[in-house]
């Protein structure tokens, strides 16, 4: 069947219009549920032609995988909560990770374990046509190096958004120790590259590249799991690529670089949301509390019952909701938007504000608001909202801390002194909806919540926004 490398072909060709198409319109909301569509469509066709290849192996039990995984994927899918969402965009990028991992670790292993003799001077002979040139092998070690990285680092972030690890791990001279770590492993792949194929090599270096991944993780703040998320997922991808290389298949290299591309982008636009260099999050000290020197903050929180604070919003000219990850913890997005159409039948402007890093991954914020049927032409982006915040009459802060913390702007020893923030505080009046008095996810205290523009509504998220509606309907009988 001469045709069929020629089909083969076009279905990658095929592939990966699809790939990147649906990431074209994954950009916009009103697009990205067809660009996941299409993307995913793209996946099948790639992999239905990789079962056509002439010299594949082993199809049942790569069958049998496929639908094992594609079945564990529907029922966690399904089941997921919103909240939970983000440590499940970690795990299953740390999965892509330890893919490209094991594929190096198959490649890797199946050299050392082929007829290969090792020759004094490091270099290596082999019988078959199977024997690797110096490129594949330091692509190999590349991608498995990447992907192992990506595969623990994922793992300790979920844990850290699943709440089964501290914010924080450190110990004195972690830095160097990490160091040495990296260097370690990057001095066993450089042998292996070099053509010395010996199991314990191997071993090793597969052992310091995910010990690496941990030791790069566990220091980093909860605030800073968005970034963290991104950039694995750019790792995922730039290691899939690698290997991709290594088996000299279209469709990897292709998924690879697209991911890996649209992954570094996406890091760069949240640490610039920040403020702050990819360095400076892997290696800061940013969610860590903040210190002794810290501005002190004057004044003291003023609560408000949820009867006056519908009364204030049901007579204002202009209303800007600010969501965060405590109104996903409470699952409080319907009835938020339930109390948005109430206050927009009397009239009243209302928008809604998203900061590029509130949640707990990239875009969090507008997941959940699409599930609560939020149309796209309300929810505005920071850049775009801040300038209206001075003639806004009530901005009603909803679960967001750190992102709306004005010692950002006035506070040089704070963490999160620079990072650019929604200007809630430049409205006419605020209202924040808060479970108690703690600090955010960086540890930090606000000092939004002691304006004296500021009243606090204190109670669960979903439950304060039922109250805000009833009490608006009261308003109409």
């Amino acid at each position: 069947m001469a045709w069929l490398p020629v089909v083969i072909k076009a279905c990658y060709f095929l592939a990966a219009l699809l790939f990147i198409l649906g990431l074209k319109r994954m950009s916009s909301p009103r697009t990205a549920r067809g660009g996941i569509l299409w993307a995913g469509v793209g996946m099948l066709v790639a992999v239905i032609a990789t079962f056509a290849l002439p010299d594949m192996h082993n199809r049942g039990l790569i069958l049998a995988a496929v639908l094992i995984g594609v079945a564990a994927a529907w029922w966690s899918g399904r089941r997921v909560a919103m909240t939970a969402m983000p440590q499940m965009v970690a795990l299953y990028n740390g999965m892509g990770g330890g893919a490209a991992a094991a594929i190096g670790a198959s490649e890797l292993f199946g050299y050392a374990g082929s007829a290969v003799t090792l020759l004094d001077g490091g270099q290596f002979t082999a019988s078959g046509a199977d024997t690797p040139g110096t490129a594949q092998l330091v692509l190999a070690v590349l991608g498995a190096l990447i992907g192992s990285v990506s595969f623990s680092g994922s793992l300790i972030a979920f844990a850290k958004l699943q709440g089964w690890l501290d914010k924080r791990f450190v110990f004195p001279g972690q830095r160097v120790v990490n160091l040495l770590v990296l260097a370690g492993a990057v001095v066993l792949g450089g042998m292996i590259a070099s053509g010395q194929l010996t199991m314990p090599l191997i071993i090793a270096f597969f052992v310091l590249a995910l010990l690496f991944g941990l030791l790069m993780t566990l220091p980093i703040g909860g605030a800073d799991m968005p970034v963290v998320i991104s950039l694995y997922n750019a790792f995922t991808g730039l290691a899939v690529a690698f290997e991709g290389f290594v088996l000299q298949n279209e469709a990897m290299i292709i998924a690879g670089m697209v991911v890996g591309a649209a992954g570094t982008l996406l890091t760069q636009l949240m640490a610039k949301a920040m403020n702050r260099s990819i360095g400076n999050v892997l290696f800061g000290s940013f969610g860590a509390a903040a210190g002794a020197e810290a501005q002190a903050i004057g004044g003291s929180q003023k609560p408000i019952e949820a009867s006056d604070a519908a009364v204030m919003m049901a007579y204002a000219e202009r209303v800007v909701i600010v969501p965060g990850y405590g109104m996903a913890v409470a699952q409080a997005q319907h009835k938020v938007w339930e109390f948005a159409k109430l206050l927009i039948e009397r009239g009243v402007k209302v928008k809604f504000a998203i900061h590029p890093v509130a949640g707990r991954m990239p875009g969090h914020m507008n997941v959940l608001l699409a599930e609560a049927g939020v149309p796209y032409d309300l929810i505005a982006d920071m850049d775009d909202i801040n300038p209206e915040f001075p003639n806004t009459d009530v901005a009603l802060v909803i679960g967001a801390n750190d992102v709306v913390n004005p010692l950002a702007k006035t506070d040089p020893s704070s963490p999160i002194y620079g990072m650019p923030i929604l200007d809630v505080a430049a409205a006419k009046q605020v209202i924040v909806v808060k479970r108690g008095k703690g600090t955010g996810f960086a540890g930090i205290e606000n000092a939004l919540f002691y304006a004296d523009n500021a009243r606090m509504l204190y109670g669960d998220g979903q439950a304060a926004a039922g109250q805000l509606v009833a009490e608006l309907k009261s308003l109409e009988t």
